[in-house]
């Protein structure tokens, strides 16, 4: 072993990309990515199809190699999700090749953890210490000890490994801190959830509702170019959100919420949609169950009595609730994405989900449109062993609804031991220290581990707390596993190597594959690799592996997505019909119909936490690239500009945020603005980092996730409600 201080590593980290160590080794970058794509590299431009990572949407791309080095990354034309258009991410992912702050080889910890000092290894020797510590906790608390936290498909092959071992606790930071309470809701009422990308037919929409969803500033490629199809067509754009945001630009109305009031103004919707008839009767009647009870519930929540709690004026309620029945039944009331806010966020949800219901919007054009796929084979491995104890997550159905698995309840029980020890946890590509809300919770849970790997391209904040860091070729290096994707049309991507890995980075199959051997798993890994893996499921589906290595893409025959096309309109409900009053929520002791609840108000002198998202930017992974740093550096704290005023602030000073547990932000830049309403503040999610192996975003900007250290936990599917923190100004001196 090579002994490396933390002061050596981040030397070798600054080699610039123009070194030998990363563009010189042409021959080896033949050799292997010939190898595995049967690309030849010459002289001159060559296109190459692969598939996006920068975030979670996998937009078809094709990349451009200019003299054996990639030069630019454009959108595929063949391919549904990006339409031959990539975002500012997409097109920045060069950036993420040449980022001279990647990790770079594997590490072990050298000294405590979260001190960030290391020693340099080879694969052989990491591998060799995690196959140890492995079987160590295996012997001694059982395989379901170990635990993995991912994000996205690259964590596939790793997955299979940990399941071949004999675990099931798997969990993505994507279910209990974001998407899960929209789908739960939706799967309560209409029996099928959004799925991902959403069903949402925002092209075809004549009447778009946006609540707090900031479309525009979250980039999800298809939808925001439907969404600019949608204004190009004269939808009328309704925007409920206390920030006027680039989609609230965009609004016949805008609505600035008093944030944490959004249920009470759907309840007032509702209300006058169904008390002035205004509904698609004929769809309510023929698919809907419960409805005269659920018209029982609402009959109070008037606009008259929703105007003091949200502070939107009852003639603005009526009117944009006219204004969503006249284009009914393409009216889209968005779900959202990120909407863990408040921890009634299911039932804000299933609200949502039930003023669509109103409008006849699910299974019609316009609305949610049924997603189909292609018929695929899964590679026919062995019978997984069958775990000896139930997850871990959610002991006894504490949240009956989950659908999911719970990744504050990993952690719980991490901490806790309870209902058995967590002794291993595995993290791929997803940064928990700011994924889940009270970081000092996530490094409790760290202290009880006896083994954390990390598998990642970048040292942040979690690779800081890790026992064996190791280094991830990035998408554009790598085969992944198959996309078979879910969408209005149905479709299979590749994901190929399109240059070299710059260093001793692995693909996370090969990580995989080698870590099962170790472990004594081999038949979990017949074939040789990933290609042969890849040919093996194609062909069985009857499909051709050179076909889409030169396409990128495979389209099956279209099929039919809505209702009037031919779609069986089934509601996989316990009624077999659209629950407008949920038996299933009443027996369990939930309220069958949402209910308002007043949210929590600010101290005196304190601001609700409000945050977001950059166009340039995906969560904490981005801040490294230093072609989409250079689009946004740092981000800003968004003051109405009458509190700037008041303290004395404009836009560009410096400020730190204190919250109400006395946690204290780095210093981050004012917006003074009459953008945003007095009660709260609002800064965009990702950056602050304090990960000095980061050493381009070291420092720059706050990080909302080291505010975030209140949570209220969502009783139906234990998600974390996170927008319940306040914080103050504090003024540098």
């Amino acid at each position: 072993m090579d002994n490396i201080s933390r002061r050596k590593f981040l030397k070798i980290s600054a080699a610039t990309i123009s070194g030998a160590a990363t563009l010189g080794a042409v021959g080896k970058l033949t050799e292997s990515v010939e190898q595995f794509s049967g690309k030849i590299f010459r002289n001159g431009v060559q296109k190459i199809p692969t598939f996006c990572d920068i975030c979670f949407w996998k937009c078809g791309v094709i990349a451009y190699i200019r003299d054996g080095k990639l030069w630019k990354l454009e959108g595929n034309p063949e391919d549904p999700l990006s339409r031959g258009r990539l975002c500012p991410r997409g097109t920045g992912g060069v950036g993420a090749h040449y980022d001279p702050d990647r990790l770079k080889s594997p590490l072990i910890r050298k000294n405590d953890r979260g001190k960030e000092e290391w020693v340099a290894v080879t694969w052989d020797e990491a591998l060799e210490y995690i196959a140890r510590k492995m079987q160590a906790i295996k012997s001694e608390y059982g395989a379901e000890s170990v635990a993995m936290f991912s994000h996205g498909i690259g964590g596939n092959f790793l997955k299979h490994t940990l399941k071949a071992f004999g675990t099931h606790n798997f969990a993505a930071p994507s279910f209990a801190q974001c998407r899960g309470p929209r789908d739960v809701g939706f799967k309560l009422t209409f029996g099928e959830d959004i799925s991902s990308p959403e069903r949402t037919d925002i092209k075809n929409a004549k009447c778009l509702v946006f609540l707090g969803y900031h479309l525009g500033e979250n980039m999800h490629n298809t939808q925001v170019q439907e969404f600019s199809e949608a204004i190009q067509n004269g939808a009328s754009i309704i925007v409920v959100d206390p920030r006027f945001s680039i989609a609230a630009s965009k609004a016949k109305y805008y609505l600035p919420i008093k944030p944490g009031t959004d249920i009470a103004l759907l309840l007032a919707w509702m209300n006058v949609i169904v008390n002035e008839k205004l509904y698609d009767r004929d769809y309510v009647e023929k698919y809907g169950f419960g409805f005269e009870k659920f018209k029982n519930e609402i009959s109070n929540y008037t606009p008259e009595w929703a105007y003091p709690e949200t502070g939107i004026e009852p003639e603005i309620i009526r009117r944009t609730a006219y204004e969503m029945a006249k284009h009914k039944p393409a009216t889209l009331v968005h779900p959202g994405r990120h909407v863990t806010w408040y921890g009634d966020d299911t039932q804000r949800s299933r609200a949502i989900a039930l003023l669509n219901a109103l409008l006849g919007s699910w299974g019609r054009k316009g609305g949610f449109y049924t997603p189909v796929s292609m018929d695929l084979p899964e590679y026919p491995y062995p019978p997984y062993p069958k775990p000896n104890k139930p997850k871990v997550d959610n002991p006894n159905s504490k949240y009956p609804f989950a659908i999911e698995t719970i990744t504050n309840g990993i952690r719980d029980a991490t901490i806790s031991g309870s209902p058995y020890p967590i002794k291993g946890w595995f993290v791929y590509a997803t940064n928990l220290i700011h994924a889940l809300p009270n970081e000092a919770e996530t490094i409790k849970a760290i202290q009880n581990l006896d083994l954390l790997v990390v598998i990642d391209v970048i040292p942040s904040e979690i690779a800081g707390w890790a026992d064996v860091v190791l280094p991830e070729s990035i998408y554009l290096e790598r085969y992944d596993d198959l996309n078979v994707e879910w969408f209005r049309e149905p479709f299979i991507s590749l994901r190929q190597p399109v240059v070299e890995s710059p260093h001793d980075q692995k693909p996370n199959w090969w990580i995989a594959k080698k870590l099962a051997e170790k472990i004594g798993l081999n038949e979990y890994y017949p074939w040789e690799n990933i290609v042969d893996y890849l040919k093996y499921r194609l062909t069985a589906g009857g499909y051709d592996f050179e076909e889409l290595r030169t396409k990128g893409i495979i389209k099956g025959t279209p099929q039919p997505i809505y209702f009037d096309q031919g779609v069986p309109a089934e509601f996989p409900t316990p009624s077999g019909k659209i629950e407008f009053y949920s038996l299933q929520l009443a027996q369990a002791g939930f309220d069958a119909v949402p209910k308002y609840k007043k949210p929590e108000e600010a101290p005196p002198g304190y601001f609700r936490l409000l945050y977001g998202r950059a166009p340039v930017h995906s969560f904490s992974r981005t801040q490294t690239n230093r072609i989409l740093m250079d689009m946004y550096q740092e981000n800003e704290v968004w003051i109405n500009h009458v509190i700037a005023e008041r303290l004395g602030l404009k836009s560009g000073d410096y400020v730190k945020l204190k919250n109400q547990d006395g946690v204290v932000s780095n210093r981050i830049k004012i917006k003074s603005t009459n953008r945003i309403r007095p009660d709260c503040v609002y800064i965009v999610h990702g950056f602050g980092h304090n990960s000095k192996m980061l050493r381009y975003a070291y420092n720059k900007g706050a990080s909302d996730s080291q505010l975030l250290t209140r949570y209220v936990i969502d009783p139906l599917m234990g998600g974390t409600g996170m927008n319940v923190n306040f914080v103050t100004i504090e003024v540098e001196v």
